[in-house]
């Protein structure tokens, strides 16, 4: 991965404004982060990018210590990856808010697949922007999260909206899916599933994903037996009807 380039690039779209005003985000103070992603180099040139603009109070590479630090920091906005070694990021958010409702969550990913970004405002982000966002964008984005309002990638924005706008009449608790299937499985069952449909291999999807190959075969037969499919030909004709490739 790359740091986040200083050009205009994913720039994110106006979200639904929410009361501003909160012990989070109020005043004119530096806004507190927490950076959550599994590439070193990454989450150092978020720093850069950032600045003095905020106040970075901490890291982690994985869902497991991300918890533990973000608990024991709470953070303002937690800058999030959706896709880590331990798991989907969304872990990540369902986990601390379950606790500390007041931490705010903004996914900052290199993907703008439709599952992965319901996936993380279903978990209670604030907000989904792609990692072609830009040094100024970013700052405003962690600055508008802080302050309570919902910030995407222009993108993005559409199709969340859609989907939430499908959400039943009468304040029910129930969320939308695109596919109840497809729910079923993890964020790295979904990104194999994705690559098998490619036409990797087995040892060219371990070197993509930076996993053993074993891990992988462990992943497949996780999705077949999910999904009820007995053939990997299966797989790929599930995920082309499906648009995942």
């Amino acid at each position: 991965m790359t740091t986040p380039p200083a050009g205009p690039g994913g720039a994110q779209g106006a979200g639904s404004a929410h009361g501003a005003g909160s012990a989070h985000g109020a005043g004119d103070r530096r806004p507190r982060v927490f950076i959550v992603d599994d590439h070193a180099l990454f989450r150092a040139g978020v720093r850069a990018e950032l600045g003095d603009q905020v106040e970075v109070v901490g890291e982690a590479d994985d869902v497991g210590p991300a918890i533990a630090r973000i608990t024991a920091c709470l953070p303002d906005v937690v800058l999030l990856d959706v896709h880590l070694p331990g798991g989907g990021g969304h872990s990540v958010v369902t986990s601390v808010k379950a606790a500390h409702p007041q931490v705010r969550f903004l996914a900052l990913s290199a993907s703008d697949a439709p599952e992965d970004v319901i996936a993380a405002i279903r978990s209670g982000a604030r907000g989904y922007v792609t990692k072609t966002i830009s040094s100024a964008e970013l700052v405003d984005a962690v600055r508008r999260v802080a302050a309570g309002d919902s910030v995407f990638s222009p993108m993005l924005a559409g199709f969340v909206l859609d989907a939430f706008a499908a959400q039943p009449a009468g304040g029910g608790e129930e969320r939308p899916s695109f596919d109840p299937e497809l729910d079923q499985l993890t964020t790295r069952e979904r990104e194999v599933l994705r690559l098998i449909a490619r036409g990797y291999t087995y040892k060219e999807i371990a070197g993509e994903l930076y996993i053993s190959v074993k891990t992988v075969e462990s992943h497949v037969s996780s999705v077949l037996r999910k999904l009820q499919l007995s053939t990997r030909h299966q797989l790929t004709r599930w995920a082309t009807e499906r648009r995942l490739t």
